[in-house]
């Protein structure tokens, strides 16, 4: 099984990046880590970093995947947070957000991991699966059918480092994975400034990952604009399974158009 990835990680307007973002690809496993340290308090950069070394530093690329060993790498993640928590007082809070995708090469199988609202994406056959669901207060509301206007859409109510309540990091196996599969794993900054539409178009235009991370984030610069001196850290990882040819056919000329003029 071929994989191919791409990575790109942006300050914005921001003084420093606090997004951390890894990868391990062994001849039977593989694990693409993204973390997004929480903003507002002292130490997110710290976190995010402590939680990408962890779980890079401890995979096992030569062997076997299993639900238990995400879990195990994700609990180690948490539990270096809460180790360099002691080290300072200033970091007593300190917090970061993870998505983190593992396959198994030999069996084709894969697991996702969060924490937060850093995302999962898979893209398989033209459509788009939003495999992960947010750790906010914008999602609770939604999920129970509450107006979510005016919300700030940043606020968390887990992320690593933020599990007094004994909450843990959401889990999922994911179908077998399948030649033409497109996994994207982003931060928040990275998905507020390119619509899930915009995804989609601009991954029917490209052959590789690199292209395609490339084209979103022209999107995301000229989607800011005027915010552009808001903008976050941004984040993203792209994971392409095999050949995936179909998956990034150009459906007509007038879909290339249409983004190619969007970026006039």
């Amino acid at each position: 099984m071929n994989i191919t990835t791409a990575s790109l990680s942006e300050r914005g307007a921001r003084a420093s990046n606090q997004d951390q973002v890894g990868e391990i690809l062994g001849s039977r496993a593989a694990c693409f880590i993204v973390c997004d340290g929480i903003a507002g308090l002292p130490g997110g950069d710290t976190a995010a970093r402590l939680a990408c070394e962890s779980i890079v530093s401890r995979f096992n690329a030569e062997g076997h995947l299993s639900a238990q060993h995400v879990r195990q790498y994700v609990n180690d993640a948490n539990q270096a947070i809460r180790i360099g928590q002691k080290t300072s007082p200033d970091y007593a809070r300190m917090g970061t957000t993870l998505v983190g995708l593992f396959i198994d090469r030999d069996y084709q199988l894969a697991y996702c991991t969060h924490a937060g609202d850093s995302r999962l994406y898979l893209f398989r056959r033209g459509w788009l699966h939003h495999v992960t669901i947010d750790h906010s207060l914008v999602q609770q509301m939604k999920d129970a059918g509450h107006d979510t206007d005016g919300i700030n859409n940043n606020l968390l109510y887990f992320a690593l480092g933020m599990n007094d309540d004994g909450r843990e990091a959401s889990y999922s196996y994911l179908e077998p994975i399948e030649d033409g599969d497109a996994f994207l794993l982003c931060t928040d900054g990275f998905w507020h400034g390119v619509s899930e539409e915009q995804m989609q178009q601009t991954l029917h235009l490209v052959t590789t990952p690199q292209e395609w991370l490339t084209l979103m984030n022209q999107l995301i610069i000229k989607n800011n604009g005027d915010s552009q001196s808001r903008q976050d850290n941004y984040s993203a990882l792209a994971v392409w399974i095999g050949s995936p040819h179909d998956t990034t056919l150009l459906h007509s000329p007038a879909d290339a158009m249409q983004f190619l003029s969007s970026r006039d």
